[in-house]
Order: structure tokens, then sequence, then C-alpha cells
């Protein structure tokens, strides 16, 4: 296959960037689209050119790493794929493919397709814990869950942080990313004391990030390679207004 390559390259943060034009040849469909790039930066450095910024690491779909835009989607083409998991199978011969990085306020871009996520962090740390005693291991049967609160939780937890959701939105929300997490704990007993601290910290450090507003219109869940549903977020905004009601009425 011989594809042609559109890509968004940026020196830093403070520094204008633009598309440039790169061709490649005998690109095989077995390969991943991370390896696709692969093969273009050792022939970038083999011509004494400077390779192409992107982030990875797993390259199995699981840490959230490697997002970038394919052709205007998150992740590409294929739905609940990552682009690491993206193969060359999914393009045809003679295509040209666009590649930039996420576009958010809140994702300012390090270098080319690269993107600074830690906004996502903070999030995280602001309520991401339990109350819970430190020392040996419970027993597995200490604390009973019913298979729908276990299974609700566990498909918040899928979340990776991609991103994806961010990028995908046109306010740039990250409602699902910040629902995931938030239902993901409250859901569970053990998240329970820090229920409604929880979902005011996190909200409020989702707002400070400088994140947009969500106005319902699904392109997160489509767009999201674990596929999250937009019904954490109903969620979320019921625990938001349950908690809001509760300091009200303690005050």
């Amino acid at each position: 296959m011989k594809i042609y390559l559109k890509i968004w390259r940026q020196q830093g943060p403070a520094t204008p960037g633009k598309m440039v034009d790169y061709s490649l040849d005998d690109v095989k469909p077995e390969m991943s689209f991370l390896e696709m790039l692969d093969v273009l930066n050792e022939q970038l450095i083999a011509k004494g050119e400077e390779p192409v910024a992107f982030d990875h690491d797993c390259r199995e779909g699981i840490c959230g790493s490697c997002g970038v835009m394919i052709n205007g989607e998150a992740h590409g083409p294929n739905r609940r794929t990552t682009t690491c998991q993206l193969h060359m199978r999914s393009f045809s011969d003679g295509d040209t493919i666009y590649i930039e990085p996420w576009r958010a306020q809140a994702f300012p871009v390090i270098k080319d397709l690269m993107v600074d996520r830690t906004a996502f962090d903070r999030i995280i740390e602001a309520g991401g814990f339990i109350s819970v005693n430190t020392g040996s291991a419970p027993d597995a049967n200490e604390i009973p869950i019913s298979k729908d609160i276990a299974d609700q939780a566990m498909n918040a937890a899928e979340c990776i942080g991609c991103g994806a959701c961010v990028a995908s939105c046109k306010n740039a929300s990250a409602m699902l990313f910040t629902a995931a997490k938030v239902t993901h704990m409250n859901t569970l007993p053990q998240g329970k004391p820090e229920r409604n601290r929880r979902v005011q910290m996190m909200v409020n450090a989702m707002d400070e990030a400088g994140f947009g507003n969500c106005t319902n219109t699904g392109a997160c869940e489509v767009q999201c390679p674990k596929g999250i549903s937009i019904t954490n977020i109903a969620k979320m905004n019921a625990d938001f207004l349950r908690s809001t009601v509760a300091s009200e009425t303690m005050v």
C-alpha cells in the first residue's frame, strides 16, 4: 500500500504549528497505526530530519496514551478501538490520512501529536480516594456487593483516560471521563463515605481545568474506545445535585 500522510507538526506550546505532507510506500495491511508512524520516523531519522513526536506506551489498548485525531475522528474510523490497536487494513491503497493531536484548551500541545493531559490527573487527585482501614487484605466476601452494582462499577472503571471524549466533544467537555471516575467509586460501598465530597471536588477540578460544558450530543460515547456510557453522566449529575442539597441542608 502507498499512503499519503498529512501530519500536524508543532515544535512546542508557544510556537505555531502546521500540517506537513509525507508519503509511505510498502505499508503492510497488518501494521498497526503506530507501527506505520514508527516506519515514517525511521525514514525521517535516516534523512536527518526530526521524527514525529507522539504518545504511546503499552500498545495494547490499555494505557490510553496513544490517542490522536485520524481523519477527524478520535482514534480513527473503527469503533471501540484505540489508535495503537487500529491497523492499516482499515485504509486503502492511495488513501490520504490526516493526523492531528487532541484539540482542547485543557490539553495544550507539547509537541507535534503529544498533548498535556495532566488536567485528568488533577481531577482524579481531587476525589480518587476512599476511607478504608489499612493493613492486611480483607476476606473476599467481607463486603457483599450485588452483581448489578459490581457490573456498574466495573463498566465505569473501564475508562482508560485517553481523552477521546474531550477531543470528540464540540465543547471539549470532560464530563464522560469525570462521570466514569465518580461512578466507579460512588457506586461501591467502599466509596460511600466520601460520596458527596468526591463528586463536588472532582466536578470543581474539572471546571477549574478549563473543560467545556456537556450538551448531550453523545459524541463522547461513540468515540470512546471502551464504550463508556453517557448514563454515567446522568448518575454523576444526580450525585452532584444530591450533594449540593445535602450541604445546603447542613448549613
